[in-house]
């Protein structure tokens, strides 16, 4: 026969109680796939006759942990939990949530420790992608685990470079107000409709001539521009990334400024929309005028179009008038300098 202590003591809330109910709970949700958002169709839509709805649709994404460490830090749950308890009371309105979790795991710190172990930076990302869903799981977070996936996917890889080309291959018409393909251009140059600036008609151009005129307004371009070289870790670093007396963070490299050939996105193009379009956005109005006055009164540094030199922009976005010795109708020429390399 038992005493009242020992009653008492088999039946008190211990971290291992508390630590084996959490363990039951989420593995009924697993089984019984409780955070999993269908699709009205296909290979993920409700198979159950009795399941619920689809209620409105609400699409939660979470910033990416970056699977170069061996778990998780104090500061991932922070903003993750803040996102759960949005999707949980979503979901309880009856809306179907979809909260999605993927893991940035392209890095430098998994490069260097290849470097240092003579391990694949794979195997090393794998592994710690497996402990970041182990700790995550135990988190008791809403996601859905059939949505994750890593950068390192083969398939996610094949949609960036997709999107890359879709981007590289387009143009922004500031007529119109949006991008457009560069076959459309390109077309419009060769039925005479448009000209080069410097009046030149597309027939009295050479191969080289029409291809700097075509790469001269693509959405994504190679250019030189300073950036923080680290020999040492044979890489550009950002500005974060470099300490005050001019080495790396990482490794306490030397960091020189090198002018070095990279691509950009020519998003200045975009500057305006991106001010006019904040009002299509389901943001707070505070936060829209936040961003608004930020994006209007910051100066933008963009290339100039003539000289290729830095320019400023007014407060209201629209480019500065600046001196410049470049004609203006020559300005498309300069790009040779790349473009022929």
């Amino acid at each position: 026969m038992s005493t009242p202590d020992a009653t008492t003591a088999s039946y008190r809330y211990t971290s291992d109680l508390a630590g084996e109910i959490e363990r039951r709970w989420q593995d009924r949700w697993d089984a019984e796939g409780t955070f999993e958002a269908p699709n009205p169709v296909g290979d993920l839509a409700d198979a159950s006759p009795d399941g619920p709805g689809l209620g409105e649709k609400f699409f939660i994404m979470d910033m990416f942990p970056y699977p170069s460490g061996a778990g998780l830090h104090v500061g991932h749950p922070l903003g993750y939990i803040a996102t759960d308890v949005v999707g949980r009371y979503r979901r309880m309105q009856g809306d179907n949530v979809l909260h999605a979790l993927g893991y940035d795991a392209f890095g430098l710190p998994a490069e260097i420790h290849a470097v240092q172990t003579g391990e694949h930076p794979r195997t090393n990302t794998l592994a710690n992608i497996a402990n970041m869903r182990r700790q995550l799981r135990r988190l008791g977070l809403a996601h859905d685990s059939r949505r994750s996936f890593a950068t390192i996917d083969p398939d996610y890889v094949k949609w960036t470079q997709w999107i890359f080309v879709q981007i590289f291959e387009s143009w922004y018409d500031e007529e119109q107000g949006k991008a457009r393909p560069i076959s459309e251009l390109r077309a419009e140059y060769e039925a005479g409709q448009r000209t080069a600036p410097d009046g030149a008609a597309w027939s009295e151009l050479g191969p080289i001539e029409r291809r700097i005129l075509i790469d001269s307004v693509r959405l994504a371009y190679v250019d030189e521009s300073p950036v923080n070289w680290c020999p040492g870790l044979g890489t550009v670093l950002a500005n974060e990334e470099v300490t005050a007396e001019g080495r790396s963070e990482r490794g306490n490299f030397p960091v020189f400024t090198r002018n070095l050939r990279q691509w950009k996105m020519r998003i200045t193009a975009y500057s305006d929309r991106l001010i006019d379009d904040l009002e299509r956005v389901d943001w707070p109005s505070r936060s829209r005028t936040c961003s608004a006055t930020g994006s209007a009164a910051r100066t933008v540094r963009a290339s100039c179009s003539r000289c290729r030199r830095p320019r400023r922009r007014s407060r209201s976005s629209r480019p500065v008038p600046t001196r410049c010795s470049v004609p203006p109708t020559q300005s498309w020429r300069l790009s040779t300098s790349w473009s022929t390399r």
